[in-house]
């Protein structure tokens, strides 16, 4: 028998995937205190995608709002994230700000990280986790799964001998953002991983988007991985990961324990369910298997990206026209993993190719950067037809002659003219004017509206009554359904 480890995934990549990073503090910070008791091994809280959303679209401190959240889970391990070359999502950070920015989550109660990197920077992921030992603080070196003639079980074994031949590496996080990574290779890869970790602990993430992560979170139990990452039912499965309720089961099934108290998980659920309904965002459902997804491989959290982009130049019926130009595109590029900032990129570049109707007229400024190696060595030459397209753009002369710069941390702060470094990170994320608009709005909010009415009351009793599934009231100002949480 063995012990199953749980990571909870409900207030990071639950809400990424489903509600496109737009939780509010106040909508978690209620049920907080009861996340903290159930069991999990590290709470995954936020990352610098997060705080861009938050100030650009909610109007909130990011800083305020983590301090509220941490403060109310005293007995959990927080854990933040970070793509080891940048801060911003599609640009390339200095290393200086990176430094700051790992420093900043430590004092703001951060003990636990994942670093990741898509073209696998690890000189530099090794760099930022010295920096998260300062403050003692665990890290996750990740190894970011997608399937390519290139990604092999070799590949990615070399990989894990690299990550983890730092001291400061405490376990290896197995991610797959397209939830392809299927029993059958798991039973080599793993393996192939668990041979070069030097004893290090695997953890597992797998984004449900083929309604497949279940099976494979099994296999990965029996293949000896003992850390797995999951989210509370309504904020779990989709595009987000398998579900707590359903894994602790399924550990059981298997004879194997946990810490997980279940009888704490119901509760969680209906908060988030009636968050859900108040705020309008979906809940997660199971996917139906579609191998077409493992051709373009676009993360959930894209897959709305692109119908918006679409929708914008009233072509949302190319939607799979524009997935399939993905695949192909991603394969031309020399296969990066789709994940921030690559998964963007080429999507954006797919969509670009389609709207246009002619492949690679317009070459975002990303695409050149990438292609002149400012994100790291590519995992495959990319194809010769396209790189002369791409340097021959316009632009690409100008964006060539300008890579990543790495000013000082001293010289940062006066660029930005703050002594302040929870400052510094905002200002450097977001231009002066959200920041404003995010001040003007007041500070954090600690509670959020949730939608309650007496008629919902009276409902909401009557289902604790009923063994119904669904209950259905009309009155002459009101109709709704419920549906009963779990």
């Amino acid at each position: 028998m063995a012990h199953i480890e749980f990571l909870d995934e409900t207030m990071r990549d639950g809400q990424q995937s489903l509600w496109g990073m737009r939780m509010q503090a106040g909508m978690a910070l209620p049920i907080a205190p009861v996340i903290d008791r159930v069991g999990y091994r590290v709470v995954d809280l936020t990352g610098s995608s997060l705080f861009e959303v938050l100030i650009r679209h909610c109007r909130e401190n990011p800083w305020e709002g983590l301090d509220l959240l941490v403060a109310a889970m005293p007995g959990s391990t927080i854990r933040g994230g970070m793509r080891s070359n940048a801060s911003v999502t599609f640009g390339v950070t200095p290393d200086a700000l990176m430094d700051v920015w790992m420093r900043r989550l430590c004092v703001h109660g951060c003990r636990s990280f994942w670093i990741y990197d898509v073209l696998f920077n690890i000189d530099k992921t090794h760099r930022l986790a010295k920096v998260a030992k300062e403050f003692g603080a665990e890290v996750a070196g990740a190894i970011m799964f997608t399937l390519s003639p290139v990604h092999t079980d070799d590949y990615y074994a070399d990989k894990a001998d690299r990550l983890s031949a730092s001291s400061d590496i405490d376990t290896l996080l197995l991610y797959d953002t397209g939830g392809v990574l299927e029993p059958d290779r798991m039973r080599t890869l793993v393996p192939a991983i668990m041979a070069k970790a030097r004893g290090k602990p695997i953890e597992f993430h797998s984004n449900n988007l083929l309604g497949a992560s279940g099976r494979a979170y099994v296999e990965a139990i029996k293949l000896g991985i003992r850390i797995l990452h999951t989210a509370c039912g309504p904020m779990a499965n989709g595009p987000s990961v398998p579900s707590v309720e359903v894994m602790t089961r399924n550990v059981e099934h298997l004879g194997h324990s946990h810490n997980i108290d279940r009888s704490l998980l119901p509760e969680i659920a209906e908060h988030f369910e009636r968050v859900a309904a108040a705020a309008g965002f979906p809940t997660g459902v199971p996917q139906e298997y579609d191998l077409f997804s493992v051709r373009h491989q676009i993360p959930g959290g894209m897959m709305g990206t692109l119908k918006a982009q679409l929708a914008q130049h009233e072509m949302a019926e190319r939607l799979d026209d524009v997935l399939e130009e993905t695949g192909r595109v991603r394969q031309e590029l020399g296969y990066p993993g789709m994940a921030t900032p690559f998964s963007q990129l080429v999507g954006t570049l797919a969509v670009l190719n389609i709207v246009t109707g002619e492949r690679y007229s317009v070459i975002p400024d990303e695409v050149i950067q990438y292609a002149g190696g400012h994100y790291g060595e590519p995992v495959a030459p990319i194809d010769e037809d396209v790189l002369d397209r791409i340097m021959a753009a316009p632009r690409a002369r100008e964006v060539l002659a300008e890579p990543p710069e790495q000013p000082t941390v001293e010289e940062l702060r006066r660029r930005h003219d703050t002594g302040d470094d929870d400052e510094l990170i905002l200002r450097a994320l977001v231009p002066a004017a959200d920041l404003d608009r995010m001040r003007a709005a007041g500070p954090v909010k600690r509670d959020f509206p949730i939608l309650s009415t007496p008629e919902l009351e009276h409902v909401r009793k009557l289902m604790a009554l009923s063994t119904s599934k669904y209950v259905e009231l009309e009155t002459a100002t009101l109709s709704v359904s419920l549906r009963r949480a779990g």
